[in-house]
């Protein structure tokens, strides 16, 4: 069992053990997509690779950002704070985020390794660049500034 799983359901233990009700919510619905997604993958008890459940909580993360957004303009604000609650609690299980200056770097390497010119060779770039930041950026932004340096 992977490190991650296992940091998982400690959280889901101890949420339970304070009777946490907002925190145990979004880790059995993470539990849960994790679980599916090893089923999908080959069996209930195919190990999943990190960057696996990493893709896994920014997808929940996701989701729970797109409700934020549906809830604020239905003018639901408690459960827009509800979804915000738990965005917190996925949140922690994200690494470290890089800075501009980490991923201008990456950039220029990612650039260097594919040999890229032009916006042509945008999707070379943005894979390679995908592969160096092991998902500790957003992909919008990488598509941002892949983009930008190319043009």
């Amino acid at each position: 069992m992977s490190t991650f799983v296992e940091t998982l359901s400690e959280n889901i233990k101890d949420a339970m053990r304070a009777k946490n009700a907002a925190a145990l919510n979004p880790l059995r619905a993470l539990k849960s997509a994790l679980t599916n997604a090893s089923i999908e993958k080959g069996g209930l008890n195919t190990p999943l690779e990190d960057s696996e459940c990493l893709a896994i909580v920014r997808k929940q993360i996701k989701q729970r950002l797109d409700s934020i957004e549906q809830f604020e303009k239905a003018g639901r604000p408690e459960l827009a704070e509800n979804e915000k609650s738990e965005l917190v609690i996925l949140e922690k299980f994200l690494p470290a985020a890089l800075s501009e200056e980490e991923v201008a770097e990456m950039l220029e390497k990612a650039i260097a390794d594919t040999g890229a010119t032009s916006k042509a060779d945008m999707g070379k770039v943005m894979k390679a660049m995908q592969e160096l930041t092991e998902g500790r950026a957003d992909g919008r932004l990488l598509s941002q500034a892949v983009m930008k340096r190319l043009s």
